[in-house]
């Protein structure tokens, strides 16, 4: 299973990959929210262990939580923070957390606590996400899926459809698009994406993605 740690101090993101590796998982680190956000439709994550204090604000994480329930993102959230207060707790399990642990932790009961959420996870099909038009995107398999028809996926065509598949109408622009999945790769050009929007829609039919002309991309509504 892949675990996404948001956390911004250096030390405490060792420990958590050094601890959570050694369990049998798969982790990738995000600095702040913003980095978050651009990994977060790139893979398919069991669980989100998320600081509140990030480098965009002493809360950003509770609006990060916030943001991704508000865009149906159901990916269960570990909230792991120095705020332990019971109004920082009460807040953080109302704005989408399962669950709030306060540093320092004990490895134990930081394992248990993300085994739990796991568990109630796994029960919730989070490998299968709905597109449009009948197609769901298979996490696992990187297929878009209709009934018994399994369409294969390239990692871009993957990559751009569980954008749109974890964000239902958003509208994305070209740039968007670009700083999300063609991240530091200047020598992109735009029109690239049209060209991969266009084979998304040979391989999955119309409907599954729309064009807002002059605005950009998003989940198709039927």
């Amino acid at each position: 299973m892949r675990i996404l740690i948001v956390e911004d101090d250096p030390g405490i993101q060792r420990l958590l990959v050094d601890t959570l590796t050694e369990e049998g998982y798969t982790c990738d680190v995000a600095g702040g929210a913003t980095e978050a956000l651009h990994l977060l439709p790139l893979y398919p994550y069991a669980l989100l262990v998320l600081d509140v204090m990030l480098p965009e604000g002493p809360e950003a994480g509770f609006h990060l939580g916030e943001q991704l329930r508000l865009e149906g993102v159901q990916t269960p959230i570990l909230y792991l923070t120095a705020r332990g207060a019971l109004d920082d707790r009460v807040r953080g399990l109302q704005l989408g957390g399962d669950d709030y642990l306060t540093k320092p932790f004990q490895h134990r009961e930081l394992i248990a606590r993300l085994q739990v959420l796991l568990r109630r996870g796994a029960g919730q099909a989070h490998n299968l996400l709905p597109l449009a038009a009948g197609w769901k995107l298979d996490l696992t398999r990187h297929q878009a899926v209709r009934d018994a028809l399994q369409v294969n996926l390239t990692h871009r065509e993957y990559q751009l459809m569980s954008l749109f598949a974890h964000h239902p109408g958003r509208v994305f622009s070209r740039s968007d698009i670009l700083d999300r999945i063609w991240a530091g790769e200047s020598s992109i050009e735009p029109k690239v994406i049209d060209v991969y929007i266009s084979t998304l829609r040979k391989k999955t039919g119309e409907g599954v993605i729309d064009t807002l002309r002059g605005v950009g991309y998003r989940l198709g509504e039927g």
